[in-house]
């Protein structure tokens, strides 16, 4: 009897997991060092994770829309991509723009987000932002449920979990990665 009812639980467990999928969550990225970025997002994309932007991704953190597979990105009405030229410091310690690395940079982008950046004048060194109805023309949106529980480790911006659910009302927990430090 233990055993039938031990079988009928992990049939259970596993036929509720099916629905659910891990998640990484964006927020409040200002970005940092491009090879940081694509190390950090070949890894997510070998994981298969799917990954929302629910607040700030901006310089090297959009390195994600290339890096990831477009159906495994969601957008939250928070979510807001930042766009600037790469730079680097110069002998007298001032940012000069790196035309190489902008270029790698731009060219890391899926076709509709480059068009939406050539449309607005390339990258320069003034940031340029992607959000709201634009950006969810371009992915498609996510919502983080009405009654998710949402706990934060104290300390400096530890892990985050919450609830959410897709327009396919999928579950997921959702983990906050730490700030970038640029």
């Amino acid at each position: 009897m233990k055993l039938l009812t031990g079988l009928l639980a992990a049939v259970l467990l596993l036929a509720s997991a099916g629905g659910s999928q891990a998640v990484v969550r964006i927020a409040d990225d200002r970005g940092g060092r491009i090879g940081t970025y694509v190390d950090k997002y070949q890894g997510l994309r070998t994981s298969g994770e799917a990954v929302i932007i629910d607040g700030l991704c901006a310089s090297a953190c959009t390195i994600v829309l290339g890096a990831i597979p477009r159906d495994k990105i969601c957008v939250t009405s928070h979510a807001t991509l930042g766009f600037h030229a790469a730079w680097d410091f110069g002998n007298n310690g001032r940012a000069i723009t790196n035309p190489e690395a902008t270029q790698m940079l731009y060219s890391m982008y899926p076709s509709p987000v480059k068009r939406w950046i050539a449309h607005r004048g390339g990258l320069t060194p003034k940031m340029i932002f992607l959000r709201g109805k634009e950006l969810q023309a371009l992915y498609k949106p996510c919502y983080l449920d009405a009654q998710a529980s949402t706990t934060k480790t104290p300390g400096d911006g530890g892990p985050v979990s919450a609830t959410i659910k897709t327009p396919a009302r999928a579950q997921a927990s959702a983990t906050k990665p730490a700030p970038a430090s640029r």
